[in-house]
């Protein structure tokens, strides 16, 4: 029993009828509604809730103990409980001399020992030191992950495509179909090209078979002594990386307090810093660590973080939100929804709490979306006219990376201003036939238009507005992103950092891998013997 939720769900009843526009309207909607760190302002006033929602959410966050849990993470304990280890991302940026412990040893000195060596690297490629096996520069590197070894930094790294320098282009590949490898090597030269393999284990199957398979393209054009110089690897497991022929000198660790979705800041994140340079990378660290510093530091009613935790919980308890729609208003983000994907649903779509009991509120969103202007002509219509209330992440810049002599970026600000506001206030059916009858309809027609027409607003929604996306940008952003989670799962009791749901598949894929290869349909159950059958009868023509 909750007393804190009982009270929510109580004055989720008071506001029934309630009008958004009448709350952004309030002389003081800005006072508790908007928050700033540095450039990055947030704007909550589209949200539904009052002073008093806020208070009653903090109450829920005190019943919740989120700052004793907040508290633990920064100080190293195991708050991934079923795995017992700690959750030290904010570690891997961090940017002071404070130390940071794990089993009450400071992580520090290993983590900036990584980062000069991937600075070194980093620099060596770039500056030609680091050639192929033939005397060539890098011109392309491919990074070679999935999960979490993928989705930061192939993100990021589109995020920041005004930032990249040297000349280096960075792909990734992550998907074990073959398409995706041979699409991406398609048109490049073996002796310009360095893969980096990133798994922590080396070990993930979609990862080393990618990998094997990038490796036999090197060889058969190089031969076997080439591999040592088109080959890196992000790892914890050094024999396995030797076996596979990588010079271990040129294996780049990080540990197992480091989560995979949470792992762009570490080792796994050499893939950006090759492609914006190291400098700018300690750019997308120190703006992480900022946010890292107000999320620790930050008092409940100013904190960005645990606002945004709070109302999270707030809409999937005591609205029945399913799912909310990441809508940022730059085209260098549109791989943020699909990473924010992996941030969220991996680590809070649990239905059991850390003490073994089911969970009695509803957990994750559904987290999905696209940049703007493109949702406005297609999944925008659910959005203003839908049955389903789905807030909305806005995300804009001031200023865009790219320079322009015309006002195309004028007309991309103004849609996402025009699509928040729409959200929020509607369109009413009163005004909407009196626009009609400035017409020539006839009043027959506009009995039948005006009702098709109307939105009823009351559409919640937060704008994440910022100067520039520039890497110190991005890591706030992406900080701030992280500790929202921790606030949900902290809130529903949850461990955010473990992902036991992702084993039972691959658990089965490896029993019902060798039917596959000989037709032989011995194993799943009985649709997938079936369609095992099936696929051989196709295979054979």
């Amino acid at each position: 029993m909750s007393e804190a939720w009982d009270t929510l769900r109580s004055h989720r009843q008071d506001l029934e009828g309630i009008s958004l526009a009448s709350l952004i309207d309030a002389a003081d909607r800005g006072q508790h509604f908007t928050h700033q760190l540095s450039d990055l302002h947030v704007d909550l006033t589209r949200h539904l809730a009052t002073d008093q929602t806020l208070e009653l959410l903090f109450d829920l966050a005190r019943e919740r103990r989120v700052e004793a849990l907040r508290e633990a993470m920064f100080s190293g304990e195991p708050v991934n409980t079923t795995e017992d280890r700690a959750a030290l991302h904010i570690a891997l940026r961090n940017q002071s001399d404070r130390p940071i412990l794990a089993d009450g040893v400071n992580v520090m000195p290993e983590v900036n020992a990584v980062l000069r060596k991937m600075q070194a690297f980093c620099e060596s490629v770039h500056n030609g030191t680091w050639r192929g096996s033939t005397g060539q520069r890098i011109e392309t590197v491919i990074n070679i992950g999935i999960g979490g070894s993928d989705l930061g930094p192939a993100m990021a790294t589109e995020a920041l495509r005004p930032w990249w320098s040297n000349g280096l282009h960075v792909r990734f590949v992550s998907n074990v179909d073959p398409s995706h490898l041979s699409d991406t090597i398609r048109d490049l030269d073996p002796e310009t090209t360095l893969f980096i393999i990133a798994s922590k284990t080396f070990g993930t199957q979609e990862t080393l078979t990618n990998a094997h398979a990038a490796r036999r393209w090197i060889a058969k054009a190089l031969g076997e002594t080439a591999v040592s110089r088109h080959f890196v690897a992000v790892s914890t497991n050094a024999d396995r990386v030797a076996a596979f022929g990588i010079d271990t000198d040129n294996m780049f660790e990080f540990w197992d307090w480091v989560g995979g979705r949470y792992s762009m800041w570490s080792a796994i994140g050499l893939s950006i810093a090759m492609a914006i340079g190291f400098d700018q990378f300690t750019a997308l660290l120190e703006g992480a660590h900022e946010m890292d510093c107000h999320f620790r530091d930050a008092p409940m009613h100013k904190n960005i973080p645990i606002l945004l935790g709070l109302l999270d919980c707030w809409y999937r308890e005591c609205w029945d939100c399913q799912s909310r729609a990441v809508l940022p208003y730059d085209q260098h983000l549109h791989r943020l929804p699909a990473y924010l994907q992996q941030l969220e649903m991996e680590s809070n779509g649990k239905r059991t709490r850390i003490d073994g009991s089911p969970t009695t509120e509803g957990t994750a969103m559904i987290v999905w979306g696209e940049p703007g202007t493109n949702g406005q002509h297609s999944f925008h219509q659910m959005l203003h006219q839908g049955t389903t209330l789905v807030p909305c992440d806005f995300l804009v810049a001031a200023t865009p990376t790219e320079t322009v002599d015309d006002d195309r970026y004028d007309i991309l600000v103004a849609n996402c201003l025009a699509q928040a506001q729409a959200l929020a206030r509607g369109h009413g059916l009163d005004n909407i036939k009196a626009e009609l009858e400035e017409t020539e309809l006839s009043e027959s027609d506009i009995s039948t238009l005006a009702p098709q027409k109307v939105m009823p607003g009351n559409r919640p929604s937060t704008t994440f507005l910022y100067r520039q996306l520039d890497p110190a940008t991005l890591g706030r952003l992406i900080s701030l992103f992280e500790h929202r989670v921790f606030v949900q799962g902290a809130v529903w009791g949850i461990d955010s950092f473990d992902q036991w749901g992702v084993e039972l598949g691959k658990h089965l894929a490896t029993e019902i891998l060798p039917s596959v290869v000989d037709g032989s349909a011995t194993q799943g159950d009985a649709t997938t013997r079936r369609l095992t059958t099936h696929m051989d009868a196709l295979r054979r023509g």
